[in-house]
């Protein structure tokens, strides 16, 4: 137990150095958990001694994520996009799986290795996008929720794919079939547990707040343990049971209070994968997982776009959702690993493909941390993704509004009672199809549409509003957005949660900030009222949030989200 316990007090110290200097010199901090790991592998520091118990850790880690991804996944939300992540999910399986057995053909690999090589390459990780849509506050976006219905298929095939593999040295199929009668069945009793029985349970748990803290850990780990006592992935089990809290009401509540012990675990995924890579490290198998990685970075976000694009999606949408899907999988390892144990694969494939999964791991966290800034490069050579879906919308964008509001969320809903009770005119932007319809259907003005695409924001007309507020609290669209209203006589409002970026917003010319963690939207619905929508009276009561953001400052009132 005390080995186990100094492993883990140098992996997590030497993870957490490396990530300090990774945000120094602005890393994606996976890559610094996977470095780390690297360094702790028998390759360099050979820390890890104690394999199975840290592996224990790593999983706990996958089971947290994934428990709190899944109390984002409302069957409601999923309707959305379901379409388009079982269309995308199985031809990007199907179209990857085939390109990569070619290339592995052509690297010189028989027939069985070339199989499991190019099944490997087929999925995508969910841990991966999913934790860094969720640093980017993007797993609500469009693209994060096709993004994430796409990996829960691949997550399925990849699941179904462990269950067959074993059978396949003589199995009889009467077997597999009864594997995936098992799985149904198994899934729709999670379903009805938690649409029956737990909704039951939750209010009486929620009156103490460690009780429903519990019971939550309780119901992810208890899910996620019966379904891999039955031959199934733990980690489907606990994103089901997340998904069975999504429609709760607590389930804000539950995901705030679990996300912390996540976060730890997770370090510990990423620090043992990387701890995964062993030698001999020949320059053949570097040049190979070079042309694999190569493949899955470019070759998996183009045959994804594509896909989209016959939904007729629009190219941003495309781009950033191939973007999110270009690593392979955990999984990848696992089918793999199994691969080997079978005695299908040398162990010199075990190495590749863990070598491919660092790499592309590692380069993925780069082009999904800088995703927006990259499409803006290169969103001119983009046109041949573009589809021609009808986004849902009932205003006119070339009309004049007094009022624009862009996003529409918890915040905005206080707002509106200010802008109906002035009797004025507005208009809402928002980029998720779901909230455009909902506002369509009680005759609110409103359009689609991505104020993050400069091509899109030079097609309204902001600067023909009087006032502009956004509730999205993004540094950089808000900045983005102050850059497009040329006209000086316009209030423009955003929206942030930390202070610094709060003062550059001023400095950059907004008006007033609103600062959820200071003030709610009925406070700055009450204001506009108060101060008649006039810009000189705004800009004064901005002022005096500069005083106080100051002052907060200056005495060290750094909360951690708002500081």
């Amino acid at each position: 137990m005390t080995s186990v316990l100094l492993e883990l007090g140098l992996i997590i110290s030497l993870a957490a150095i490396l990530s300090i200097v990774g945000r120094l010199i602005k890393q994606p901090p996976i890559v610094a958990y996977l470095i780390a790991g690297v360094l702790s592998g028998p390759l360099v520091f050979n820390i890890i001694q104690s394999t199975e118990s840290i592996q224990t850790f790593a999983r706990m880690g996958i089971v947290f994520l994934l428990f709190i991804v899944g109390l984002s996944l409302d069957f409601r939300v999923l309707r959305d996009v379901g379409k388009v992540a079982i269309t995308v999910g199985f031809g990007q399986v199907i179209i990857t799986a085939f390109v990569g057995f070619l290339i592995a053909i052509g690297l010189g690999f028989g027939h069985i290795s070339a199989l499991y090589l190019a099944a490997a390459l087929a999925f995508s990780s969910t841990i991966v996008a999913v934790k860094l849509l969720s640093d980017k506050n993007e797993i609500d976006a469009l693209h994060g929720k096709i993004s994430i219905g796409v990996l829960i298929v691949q997550d399925f095939i990849a699941a179904l794919a462990l269950m067959i593999i074993p059978f396949l040295n003589g199995g009889a199929m009467s077997v597999i079939f009864l594997q995936l009668a098992k799985s149904l069945i198994l899934i729709s009793a999670t379903f009805i547990v938690g649409y029956l029985i737990i909704p039951l349970i939750l209010p009486l748990a929620a009156k103490n707040r460690e009780t429903l803290f519990l019971f939550s850990v309780g119901w992810a780990l208890v899910v996620a343990i019966i379904f891999e006592s039955l031959e199934f992935s733990m980690e489907i089990g606990a994103l089901l049971a997340g998904m069975t809290l999504a429609s709760s009401k607590y389930h804000f509540e539950i995901k705030s209070k679990i996300k912390g012990v996540g976060d730890f675990f997770i370090v510990l995924f990423f620090v043992f994968f990387g701890s995964q890579l062993i030698g001999p490290i020949s320059s053949e198998i570097i040049i190979q997982a070079l042309v694999f990685s190569g493949f899955v970075l470019i070759g998996n976000p183009i045959i994804v776009m594509f896909l989209m694009k016959f939904q007729g999606y629009k190219k941003r949408v495309n781009f950033l959702s191939g973007i999110n899907l270009a690593q392979i999988s955990e999984f990848s390892l696992i089918l793999v690993l199994l691969g080997f144990t079978l005695g299908h694969i040398p162990k010199e494939l075990f190495t590749l493909t863990i070598l491919v999964a660092l790499i592309t791991i590692a380069l993925s966290s780069y082009l999904i941390q800088y995703s927006q800034p990259i499409y803006k490069r290169i969103s001119w050579a983009l046109s041949i993704f573009n589809g021609d879906r009808k986004e849902p919308g009932t205003a006119n964008k070339s009309k004049n509004y007094d009022i624009i509001l862009l996003g529409y969320n918890r915040l905005s809903f206080n707002l509106l009672k200010a802008f109906n009770q002035a009797k004025k005119n507005y208009l809402i932007i928002d980029f998720n199809p779901e909230t455009i319809s909902k506002l369509s259907q009680k005759g609110i003005n409103c359009i689609y549409g991505d104020v993050n695409d400069v091509e899109f924001l030079s097609s309204i007309k902001l600067n023909k509003a009087k006032i502009v507020v956004s509730t999205i609290p993004d540094s950089e669209i808000n900045l983005k957005v102050i850059d497009h209203i040329k006209n000086k006589n316009i209030v423009f409002i955003p929206t942030s949660h930390n202070i610094k970026e709060s003062m550059n917003l001023y400095k950059a010319g907004a008006d007033y900030v609103i600062m959820p963690h200071f003030l709610g939207g009925d406070f700055m619905a009450h204001l506009l009222v108060k101060d008649n929508f006039k810009k000189k009276l705004i800009k004064l009561e901005g002022k005096k949030q500069i005083k106080e953001l100051k002052h907060r400052l200056s005495e060290g009132h750094k909360h951690p989200e708002t500081s």
